[in-house]
């Protein structure tokens, strides 16, 4: 069964990305990730990305773009991983479920131990407002 979730990476206006703390007791505890949460059944990408915002930070999306979508099977679990970029949001990000949280910068994220579906994730935030690999490979183009 693949559990299909969408995921939005918060930015904001010093380019830095927030990213929330999983709890211990679930799949993939204790590492970093972004923020969101699963698909309910009927609902849509945005109103699933707005529900899992508000629930976990209190915040609403306003401005929103797709980056890239994931598929990561971790043998006791498959992921379809729907990922947004958030430019612009209403309110103040707090931790309403009581989990970590930190504003990082981009260039910053490899220093962070995320669930490895979340790889592409971290790498392509930070060439994107970064310029580079979050690893550090200076991209072709540049």
């Amino acid at each position: 069964m693949t559990v299909h979730v969408a995921v939005g990476v918060i930015v904001d206006a010093g380019h830095r990305v927030l990213l929330t703390r999983r709890p211990e007791h679930v799949h993939q505890g204790g590492l970093w990730e972004f923020p969101g949460g699963k698909v309910e059944a009927g609902e849509t990408l945005a109103t699933a990305l707005a529900r899992e915002l508000q629930e976990e930070l209190g915040i609403t999306p306003l401005r929103v773009s797709p980056l890239l979508e994931i598929s990561h099977d971790y043998g006791d679990k498959h992921v379809l991983l729907d990922v947004h970029m958030v430019w612009e949001f209403a309110g103040e990000p707090s931790a309403l479920e009581g989990q970590p949280m930190a504003w990082v910068a981009a260039e910053a994220l490899g220093e962070y131990d995320f669930p490895e579906a979340n790889d592409p994730i971290v790498d392509a935030v930070a060439v994107l407002l970064h310029g580079q690999s979050a690893r550090g490979a200076v991209q072709a183009n540049e």
